[in-house]
């Protein structure tokens, strides 16, 4: 028998392949300007763009953010060659929405990925709304074991929830079961959104609970409106269409949650699409960066197409630390001296 859940994770995928317009290219980022340093004063070489975030050191503040997972060859096969190339780069990665292995065991397969990559962050994943939909510390906690985890995310998508036809829409009274959790796992819960951007109020909220990790997840970025608008009615339902663009901007939302710097770690996702928009956000207070868009159809190939990408964006990201004379992260963190201008 088909799982609705598993079946879902392929039409997503199909969605992408068939509608580019999925992706927004919001170019939010677009509007900060640098501050060039035409004598940076350093070599090239010299420069350390290596960080580290929950106790292992990273090449390059590189998040392969969530993307899928389920009982499919195709699912299997992109998570395989994300895990190969996020251990082999030195690079995190998150997977997908871990929910379908509790509805098809068959898709544990497609999330036990630490032999595959022994030593980097790898993030699991469960919609915090399933917490009022009866799934308890113990199974947050087997898919933190499934993937031999450093942290689990917890993601909130009520927009995404809303516009599916068999979506969960109860997110009464989860900022106290997030809190519940945070206590009783093994590993630190990081809060994140999926492309509508995580405002101060969510923040505050999570902190609240214990939590000190979050995704901001901003829009500009890959549209689930969008995607789940051609899985309504065949897209007549044009709900998700008018929703495509809601949210708040990646970098409006580091603006936003500068005043929780020194008590929450943010993550700076949605709309990120190069090297350089990693940098702006690490200045805005960023401390990784999350891309999915760029790996999947790479993904689809091969470990060594993922590795190509990711050396791609690290080559662009240390160029323009170099332009900015600055030599390591810490340099560049929060630095907004490095800003010319914002529009």
């Amino acid at each position: 028998m088909s799982d609705p859940t598993n079946e879902r994770k392929i039409e997503h995928i199909r969605a992408i392949e068939r509608d580019p317009a999925i992706e927004r290219n919001g170019a939010h980022f677009d509007g900060i300007r640098l501050r060039h340093r035409a004598l940076p004063e350093l070599d090239l070489a010299a420069v350390d763009p290596s960080t580290e975030f929950l106790g292992k050191r990273l090449s390059f503040p590189l998040l392969i953010s969530s993307m899928t997972g389920g009982d499919h060859d195709l699912v299997r096969r992109i998570n395989r060659n994300l895990a190969e190339a996020a251990e082999r780069c030195q690079v995190a990665l998150g997977v997908g929405s871990q929910r379908v292995m509790f509805t098809q065991p068959e898709a544990r397969a497609s999330f036990e990925l630490r032999e595959l990559a022994p030593t980097t962050v790898l993030l699991a994943n469960i919609g915090a709304v399933q917490l009022n939909y009866g799934f308890e510390a113990v199974h947050c906690q087997q898919a933190v074991d499934c993937l031999g985890a450093d942290a689990l995310y917890l993601h909130l998508n009520p927009l995404q929830e809303a516009i599916q036809p068999e979506g969960d829409t109860d997110f009464a009274g989860l900022s106290a079961r997030i809190g519940e959790l945070a206590g009783q796992l093994s590993v630190p819960l990081i809060l994140k959104e999926v492309g509508c951007g995580l405002g101060p109020e969510a923040i505050a909220a999570g902190l609240a609970q214990g939590v000190r990790l979050f995704d901001l997840a901003g829009s500009g970025g890959t549209s689930w409106s969008r995607i789940e608008y051609h899985r309504c009615n065949a897209g007549e339902d044009p709900t998700g269409l008018r929703f495509q663009d809601w949210g708040i901007p990646t970098p409006t939302a580091l603006r936003l949650a500068e005043p929780f710097g020194d008590r929450a770690t943010l993550i700076a996702s949605g709309g990120l699409r190069d090297g350089i928009d990693m940098v702006k956000s690490v200045i805005l207070g960023a401390s990784l960066c999350g891309l999915a868009a760029p790996f999947l159809r790479p993904a689809m190939d091969s470990a060594d197409a993922v590795v190509t990408v990711i050396e791609q964006l690290r080559r662009e990201f240390t160029i323009a630390m170099f332009l900015l004379g600055t030599p390591d992260i810490a340099s560049l963190f929060r630095n907004q001296a490095l800003v010319l201008e914002e529009r």
